[in-house]
């Protein structure tokens, strides 16, 4: 099998030196699979993690369950996300369950403390322990159960790869990415759904689909048109407070949906150009993604100068030491995102 490799473009600074390097593999595609852009190893599969949020919402939207559950935009935006776990992302959420019949015990996500450090410091002061709603994906298990309820199929199973609304899910996830179900390679995910791998190629390819519903059936297009609306509609809900989805879809006002993964994942829709993006920090460093994001915006032209300015602190996010003091940066080498291996480069 082939492995994954990227290009070494990432550098972490100590001072004048760079101390640290990270390698970053990249596509970008248009709806129909022309390669526009590649970086490193494109054809191999890698997981896409919480950056196929958005597929799986669309699922949710396609098959009915958003419209039989008066589900909002707000309510959407929720199901894509990988969440802060603010008061107000965990009321979305449990607001999801109500609407269906359920509570908090259905899902099956898993609790951790909230990504947003005033909002964990607020339940410590409480002497409150979090609960599975404070879950980066309370949302999504939400609307998975919508839609396992739908379907009129059992929710305490939801997290089986043959449960009705995880086959249905995947089927969409298929379509956007160009395969058939049964050839996606699974795994589970951190949270404990079903998660499936497709090359960087195919998940830029799935993006620009998202974007523009081409090359997707009616139903499916449909769908995705009002998960995109959703996030970028209402951003703060997609990721939160100081998060870079929210602040990039925020800067881009409208003309980007942004989704990023664990593990070094991000993947970005660009409907006005026709264009979707992913890419992957080998390493799976969470660090090196926003700095490789930017450039990358950058080198294919989706950020003017005043939207790239008010991002900066990602392209180039700080280094500070314990006492607080500046030390080193974070820096993509846009020299070397510039040699794209994509016999038409980006338009």
């Amino acid at each position: 099998m082939a492995l994954l490799q990227g290009v070494p473009c990432v550098e972490v600074f100590r001072g004048p030196l760079v101390e640290s390097l990270h390698q970053v593999a990249a596509a970008a595609c248009d709806p129909e699979g022309e390669l526009l852009y590649a970086l490193g190893a494109v054809e191999v599969p890698v997981f896409l993690r919480s950056a196929a949020k958005p597929f799986i919402t669309t699922a949710i939207v396609e098959h009915g369950a958003a419209e039989r559950f008066g589900l909002t935009d707000v309510e959407l935006a929720t199901i894509t996300a990988s969440h802060n776990g603010e008061a107000f992302h965990v009321e979305a959420a449990g607001g999801i369950l109500r609407k269906i019949g359920l509570d908090a015990s259905a899902l099956r996500c898993g609790a951790h403390e909230p990504y947003h450090e005033a909002s964990a410091q607020a339940l410590r002061a409480r002497g409150e322990s979090p609960n599975v709603l404070h879950s980066n994906c309370s949302g999504k298990h939400a609307g998975i159960l919508a839609l396992a309820v739908h379907l009129g199929a059992d929710p305490a199973g939801y997290l089986d790869p043959e449960h009705p609304a995880q086959r249905a899910i995947l089927d969409v996830c298929a379509a956007f990415v160009g395969e058939r179900r049964d050839d996606l390679p699974l795994g589970v995910d951190g949270c404990g759904i079903p998660v499936f791998a497709t090359p960087l190629r195919n998940a830029a390819m799935g993006f620009a689909r998202f974007a523009t519903g081409r090359a997707l059936p009616r139903e499916t297009a449909g769908a995705a048109a009002r998960v995109y609306h959703a996030m970028v509609t209402h951003p703060e809900y997609v990721a939160g407070t100081a998060r870079y989805d929210t602040d990039l879809m925020r800067a881009a006002g409208g003309r980007l949906a942004a989704k990023g993964g664990a593990e070094g994942v991000q993947c970005i829709a660009a409907p006005e150009r026709l264009l979707g993006v992913a890419l992957k920090v080998v390493d799976g460093t969470k660090r090196a993604v926003a700095p490789a994001s930017m450039a990358l915006l950058d080198r294919l032209g989706l950020l003017d100068g005043v939207q790239a300015a008010a991002l900066g602190s990602y392209a180039r996010p700080e280094i500070f030491n314990v006492a607080g003091r500046v030390v080193g940066a974070i820096e993509a080498n846009r020299t070397v995102l510039g040699q794209s291996t994509a016999t038409q480069g980006a338009r």
